[in-house]
């Protein structure tokens, strides 16, 4: 009972955060875009963790993590339903930010902000000690969780996933790309990730569901 009143109060301390809008770092924009709203779901059962990047616009305005196009292709990846996707039971999803960081000039989503994973990542990895796999989504994601295991490249990175997943040191982890559709070209140009990565993906997530 402790252990889950403990977790209630990070979630709450969670949802209340506005160190992005409050106390920015120096160099990055004085405010976001919008109020913040921070998306993220911790879980005292679940054994598989999604580490992501950041909420999208849509993410934002639905609070639910990965409701957009890119959350379906993730589902398709992991071979499952959108009912047990979002069980807390059954995964973990908390992005390297908690807010969706608004736009850059060309449209596109910004980075995590800075702030975030300094200041929560640490303390939200050790309320979830159960957890047996960790998906690294995203070159972000992977810069934390694989740190000197990580390539040059995100490409590289994803291509050596058997180093960090066939490990005894550390919680296994599988880096993934980002399943924006953006990335389609990304796929087709790396078969080997849908015939030799997926299976295993699958395979895994499938057991530690059971």
């Amino acid at each position: 009972m402790k252990d889950q009143e403990s977790l209630e109060a990070l979630r709450l301390r969670i949802a209340q955060c506005r160190i992005c809008r409050d106390a920015p770092l120096k160099g990055e924009a004085d405010r976001l875009p919008h109020e913040p709203r921070p998306v993220a779901v911790i879980s005292s059962k679940a054994k598989v963790l999604i580490a992501g990047q950041a909420p999208g616009l849509r993410v934002h305005e639905s609070g639910l993590p990965f409701d957009d196009a890119s959350g379906n292709r993730l589902r398709e990846w992991l071979g499952v339903d959108r009912e047990t996707f979002y069980d807390a039971d059954s995964f973990a999803i908390v992005p390297m930010g908690f807010c969706f960081p608004g736009y850059d000039a060309k449209g596109s989503d910004l980075p995590p902000r800075r702030e975030c994973a300094p200041f929560w990542r640490e303390e939200v990895m050790k309320a979830m000690p159960q957890i047996e796999l960790v998906l690294a989504v995203g070159q972000y994601a992977q810069a934390w969780h694989l740190g000197a295991r990580r390539m040059k490249t995100m490409t590289e990175t994803v291509q050596n996933w058997r180093s960090s997943f066939h490990t005894n040191q550390h919680t296994p982890i599988i880096p993934l790309p980002h399943p924006s559709w953006r990335n389609t070209a990304w796929l087709k140009k790396n078969p080997w990730f849908t015939t030799e990565l997926l299976p295993v993906l699958r395979q895994s997530v499938e057991r530690l569901l059971r």
